[in-house]
């Protein structure tokens, strides 16, 4: 089984933890026992661009900087809970899923925060507001990778688009995602997820 296929199967299975992305708490549900629900999409992602991945190891992500929506944080790694389900970072901060690819390596490579917290808009309360063609680096180790932006999605949390998300390519590709939707007055969750699709900038 190559790297890609086993970093799709672990991720799907860690999913469900991104609920957890919530406006004023930090609880994850029970990951569910049926397979993830595919789902409707709006449209597919734009073909993907030829590209080469960068050459030799890459380093670890140290720093994440999204200049049209004022994004300049430090990345900080996210594995997985004793139960299965993805850590999430704490508010304020950026997370990169340190059990998948790093952003510049071939693959999908995730990085997560909150759109809301406990001081209110958090890193990425504005990432709804990502356009086509906007630029996304990540420092990191020995050099950064600098994406662009080709698409935004909201999707529900109970119909993540896991076939776009994690859909196998060997080319190097990033995902931002956070809360997304109107929040629930009295609970403050979200209803959706915000996810934004990049590639490696030529």
């Amino acid at each position: 089984m190559n790297r890609i296929v086993r970093t799709t199967i672990l991720t799907a299975t860690a999913w469900a933890a991104l609920s957890g992305l919530t406006g004023s708490g930090r609880t994850e549900p029970e990951l569910p026992a049926r397979e993830p629900v595919a789902a409707q999409a709006p449209a597919p992602l734009p073909a993907p661009v030829a590209v080469t991945p960068e050459a030799g190891p890459v380093g670890r992500p140290t720093r994440l900087s999204i200049p049209a929506i004022d994004v300049s944080e430090r990345l900080h790694g996210v594995g997985l809970k004793p139960d299965g389900a993805m850590e999430t970072p704490d508010f304020g901060d950026a997370g990169w899923y340190d059990l998948g690819p790093r952003p510049g390596a071939p693959g999908p490579a995730v990085l997560v925060a909150h759109v809301h917290g406990p001081a209110g808009d958090d890193v990425f309360a504005r990432l709804h507001e990502l356009e086509p063609g906007d630029r996304v680096t990540v420092e990191r180790a020995g050099g950064r990778s600098t994406f662009v932006v080709e698409s935004v999605e909201q999707a529900d949390k109970e119909a993540l688009p896991y076939e776009r998300i994690w859909n196998g390519t060997d080319q190097p590709v990033l995902r931002l995602i956070t809360c997304g939707g109107k929040p629930d007055p009295i609970t403050r969750m979200y209803p959706d997820n915000t996810i934004v699709y990049a590639r490696l900038a030529l």
